[in-house]
């Protein structure tokens, strides 16, 4: 199973109009949205109209964009924001004093979610990945039994021992109360000889692939049919199926 997901659903009105292209083509399986933001509303009546899956893509890193979010929600996401941004392994530690933030912003989103696509979230994932950040996994913020993303895999020498340890181990932690794939990648670098060991994967896993068709380069690889190039025999999943 291949699953190929473009994050940022809702964020404004090009992204979305990006993301819709390429799944009218055929070359999305899902989509990840954003609340609270410059075109969440339009956003969420498109994926209703059109029958678009969608999940959540939780923010605690990008400022809210929407025009109508309460202020309440916009000063705790500042706090949260101004901490997890101060140093590149901020969201590996626990911030305690950041408790009460942590859990407002998670539960204000999924009930903004609700509220625009009349549904409670099946899958969760989060803008720059924060939803594996330590405050929401140790404060077990995510709603249990649903899809999370897990996160990134690598093979060994391209990251640091450590680093995949790190990973492996909020993997872990993750899969004791959701369900994950079996692998996650980033669709870029658009390598072909990487596109085709990731195409091979899931002929015997289920592999999700993460997009962006906001970046020129990627939009074109999906609208211009350049990824099923690569896929051969492998057919994109028709929504966020495990």
């Amino acid at each position: 199973m291949l699953i190929l997901n473009a994050d940022d659903w809702g964020r404004d009105r090009e992204t979305t109009e990006r993301i819709l292209d390429c799944a009218l083509q055929g070359s999305l399986s899902s989509t990840s949205a954003m609340v609270f933001m410059e075109d969440s509303d339009r956003a969420a009546a498109l994926a209703r109209d059109r029958a678009i899956d969608t999940g959540l893509h939780l923010n605690l890193t990008t400022r809210f964009s929407g025009p109508g979010c309460p202020g309440r929600v916009v000063e705790m996401q500042e706090r949260v924001t101004a901490c997890l941004r101060r140093h590149r392994l901020a969201p590996a530690f626990f911030h305690p004093w950041l408790k009460g933030p942590f859990e407002y912003l998670v539960s204000a989103q999924i009930e903004e979610y609700v509220r625009l696509y009349g549904d409670v979230p099946k899958r969760i994932d989060g803008h720059h990945h924060m939803h594996l950040c330590t405050d929401v996994l140790a404060g077990g913020l995510l709603p249990p039994g649903g899809v999370a993303r897990r996160s990134f895999t690598f093979s060994r020498g391209e990251k640091s021992w450590g680093n995949r340890l790190y990973r492996q181990t909020v993997d872990r932690i993750l899969s004791r109360h959701h369900r994950l794939t079996d692998f996650f990648f980033s669709i870029t670098p658009l390598e072909p000889q990487r596109l085709k060991r990731i195409a091979n994967l899931a002929r015997e896993w289920v592999v999700e692939v993460e997009t962006h068709p906001v970046n020129p380069e990627e939009y074109r690889f999906l609208v211009g049919g350049g990824i099923r190039q690569f896929l051969a025999d492998v057919s994109i999943a028709q929504g966020f199926i495990l």
